[in-house]
């Protein structure tokens, strides 16, 4: 699993960069959160707002920044739909 946060470099964006970082941490996912912050990338994804959260190359958040714990379910039913036969995540794929 890939996980990116995409943004500016606004405090928004970084939020969500911090917020993701905890969530994976707290479900015990052995990924890296990378952050970027180059504009060509956040239009390649065809998306118009930031910040972006992006598992595998897809957006799956765009505009907003979640609570821990919805950061949390996204990540989980992110990391269930890749893998269906286990599930790293510490909910087992049922967040």
């Amino acid at each position: 699993m890939k996980i990116q946060v995409l943004g500016s470099g606004c405090p928004t964006c970084k939020k969500l960069f911090e917020l993701t970082k905890q969530a994976v941490a707290e479900l015990k996912l052995k990924v890296e959160v990378e952050y970027i912050t180059n504009i060509e990338k956040i239009i390649e994804m065809g998306v118009m707002s930031s910040p972006v959260l992006a598992i595998d190359g897809k957006a799956v958040l765009v505009g907003q920044v979640p609570d821990l714990e919805k950061l949390k379910e996204i990540i989980c039913s992110q990391q269930s739909t890749l893998d269906n036969l286990t599930s790293s995540c510490s909910c087992g794929g049922k967040c």
